[in-house]
């Protein structure tokens, strides 16, 4: 599990409002997240159908080519 050292920032009435965390823990947490999403995505995608090398280069054309237009 992620150590995490932790500072609590107190209102007048010394009720927690915030937390303050180093950044380069700030900066594990946000990478532990986006590889969690990235897995989550290959799940969603991983019995979708795949493309030849030829037809995803047809397909980024096709869209390239949309693009250009607009």
């Amino acid at each position: 599990m992620l150590e995490i050292s932790k500072s609590y920032v107190l209102d007048d009435d010394n009720n927690p409002i915030a937390v303050q965390i180093p950044l380069a823990e700030f900066e594990k947490i946000e990478e532990i997240i986006e590889d969690y999403g990235l897995g989550k995505l290959i799940e969603e995608v991983e019995n979708d159908e795949t493309l030849s090398k030829k037809e995803a280069l047809k397909y980024l054309e096709s869209i390239k080519n949309k693009n250009v237009g607009n």
